[in-house]
């Protein structure tokens, strides 16, 4: 079983002079989906809902074979207005709550919901925004001993403004992850003045012998690049018509989990066979994770592939 943790939301994608479309969404519902789509058992623990948008959220979730433990909430369902320009890139305002019900366990202890989670995956708005941001946090600390910690920030400025706070939130959970995936762009703006690779590099070393194993970072058409103790590994992304960028990281950060599950690379008892990953071995990884990106981008919305779209 594998977990994600974090917000859902209606996305209502704009082109400009059009009238918006809603789409179901969220960072951390996107990876869920983008997993089960892959081919894996996935629970999501995060909250909508009970209104039209909490219905959409509730029944792509239920379309895509994505479990969900916890009931819809009496509190309007987040949306996040994104305005595309004219080469499809999003820009984002939002209107969201963040929290999460008691889920049981005491503080630094696994609850009933993570019973048999062998990686439990988060990001986003989910660990920056209180109040639900330190219930992930807990959560997180209660799953690591058992569990693989995949970590994306997904930073949003316009929601999450100070800086100081955005990196000091961020780093709480990059010592706790064993795989990660930033965007340069969350770099750059987390650490101002210093080079995202460099970045990533440090957050490799955050933590010592129990930090990250993995750190992975996207830049865009310039291809994703990743270090790891063995080394550093780059590849380029496949050529296609760019439809819109939305969903495009969380497909790359499903599909990075995926191939990693596959390699059996996942559960507590296989840190040491994460942290001997080789560079070649990852090169496979983030490639495959490219492809994925790829096929999100070509077509509207977060529309992550399947396993059957990834073997063509």
């Amino acid at each position: 079983m594998l977990t994600v943790i974090g917000e859902a939301l209606v996305d209502e994608v704009v082109h400009i002079g059009k009238d918006p479309q809603p789409h179901v969404g969220g960072s951390p519902m996107n990876v869920a989906v983008g997993l089960a789509r892959l081919g894996h058992p996935v629970q999501f623990l995060g909250r909508f809902g009970r209104d039209a948008y909490g219905d959409m959220v509730a029944g792509h979730l239920r379309a895509n074979d994505v479990m969900v433990p916890i009931a819809p909430d009496d509190q309007p369902t987040s949306v996040a207005r994104a305005v595309l320009d004219a080469d499809g890139a999003a820009t984002y305002e939002f209107a969201l709550d963040w929290s999460l019900p008691e889920m049981g366990g005491a503080e630094g202890q696994p609850n009933f919901m993570m019973t048999g989670t062998t990686l439990l995956h988060t990001g986003s708005i989910a660990t920056m925004l209180a109040p639900g941001a330190e219930q992930v946090l807990a959560a997180v600390m209660g799953s690591h001993p058992h569990a693989t910690i995949s970590y994306d920030p997904n930073c949003r400025p316009s929601i999450i403004s100070d800086v100081d706070y955005a990196r000091e939130q961020a780093e709480k959970f990059v010592s706790l992850a064993d795989v990660i995936k930033a965007s340069d762009e969350d770099l750059a703006w987390l650490y101002p003045g210093v080079d995202p690779k460099e970045s990533a590099r440090n957050w490799l070393a955050l933590g010592g012998t129990e930090g990250p194993a993995v750190v992975v970072l996207t830049q865009g058409g310039d291809g994703p690049w990743a270090v790891c103790a063995d080394g550093e590994s780059a590849c380029a992304v496949p050529l296609v018509k760019v439809v819109d960028t939305v969903g495009a990281g969380d497909s790359f950060m499903a599909a990075l989990l995926s191939a990693l599950v596959d390699r059996e690379l996942d559960g507590a008892q296989r840190r040491p066979d994460l942290r001997a990953i080789g560079t070649a071995t990852l090169t496979e990884v983030i490639n495959y994770a490219a492809r994925a990106a790829a096929m999100t981008v070509s077509r509207a919305g977060a529309n992550p592939p399947n396993r059957a779209e990834m073997r063509t």
